[in-house]
């Protein structure tokens, strides 16, 4: 028979201390939800694998991911690079179940803001050793990601996260009840890559002790899992449209770095960080000008409507700039280019 959990050795109701808070994070397993009701969609999420993917220079670098063992096919069973997409409707009961297979992880679903149990942020809760089902009810429609909040810096980036999209009570099509409607959606998850953070291990720094993740110096750049040398071919980077057409940009800055865009067609900013623009006065969409570059920060999304009206392919570049320095990263290297494809 499982028992509830001990809540006072945690920070939900324990003392907070260095060691509890940050070196050693109290960690439970196999226990019930609190206040668990019926839901109306259930998710399961399995760490327990890592990566090597082949980088553009000829060699490889180490990422960790999770696994959707509910998958509708096997080939959606395997291990991606970004981690599956979550899906939901806004106002759905949702259960999402963590198994880490070993070691302890969190599944944090990033700005949802469920209850303290539930929202997978181990230092002031508990990680989980075990399988654990996270509850919760979404309540505004837009773009979201998930990803583990162990030893965070570290674990976001080897790869630990994935795309969480909130679609409105009435479906995929409307960005949010009220909003602008689309055809073609395509999710840019950005992200930047230092090799030397990916050979440190799991619980590296956690204990106060300097692994240098201080200082991040990232070589390789991706969009959607593809390296920047294929950004302008692969399907998974380039939008492809027809005239007449509304797109859909949903941006996740996973970088670690300030990340700077250039559409060359003109767009409107509808969303930010899941919430909705244009819904009240004070908060109109914002437009951005063909050629005119906006910046985004880490962890940051943007909702991005787009108007086909010309056939034509139209640029787009983003640039990766240190946070301290505002040089692009990488010596100017770390930029992407791809393109958005209308015919």
């Amino acid at each position: 028979m499982q028992t509830a959990a001990d809540w006072t050795k945690t920070g939900v109701k324990g003392e907070l201390t260095y060691a509890t808070f940050g070196c050693n994070v109290f960690q439970e397993a196999n226990f019930p939800t609190p206040d668990r009701v019926t839901p109306d969609v259930n998710v399961e999420r399995h760490m327990d694998v890592s990566l090597n993917l082949p980088t553009p220079d000829g060699k490889t670098i180490r990422v960790w991911t999770f696994t959707d063992p509910l998958a509708a096919t096997p080939a959606l069973r395997q291990a991606s690079y970004p981690a599956p997409l979550m899906r939901f409707r806004q106002g759905q009961i949702v259960h999402s179940t963590l198994d880490p297979k070993k070691n302890a992880h969190t599944l944090h679903h990033h700005g949802i803001e469920p209850t303290t149990t539930n929202d997978g942020v181990g230092h002031v809760s508990f990680e989980v050793n075990a399988r654990y089902t996270y509850q919760f009810r979404p309540h505004r429609a837009g773009t979201f990601f998930y990803h583990c909040h162990r030893n965070t810096p570290l674990h976001f980036e080897m790869g630990m996260f994935g795309p969480l999209i909130v679609d409105p009570p009435e479906g995929p099509g409307t960005l949010f009840s009220g909003g602008p409607k689309y055809d073609v959606e395509k999710i840019w998850a950005i992200d930047d890559m230092d090799p030397r953070w990916h050979t440190l291990d799991h619980s590296s720094g956690m204990c106060g002790e300097d692994v240098g993740l201080n200082r991040f110096d990232p070589k390789y750049f991706l969009l959607s899992g593809v390296f920047n040398n294929k950004t302008t071919t692969d399907k998974r980077a380039v939008i492809e449209a027809k005239v007449g057409q509304t797109i859909l940009i949903r941006m996740i800055n996973a970088s670690y770095s300030v990340l700077e865009t250039t559409l060359s067609l003109p767009g409107v900013c509808h969303g930010m960080d899941g919430c909705a623009l244009g819904l009240e006065s004070w908060n109109a969409p914002l437009a951005l000008p063909a050629n005119r570059p906006f910046i985004i920060s880490t962890a940051q999304r943007r909702d991005i409507i787009i108007k086909a009206t010309a056939k034509g392919v139209f640029p787009v570049r983003m640039r990766f700039l240190n946070w301290v320095t505002g040089q692009v990263q990488d010596s100017g290297r770390g930029i992407i280019d791809t393109r958005i494809v209308v015919t």
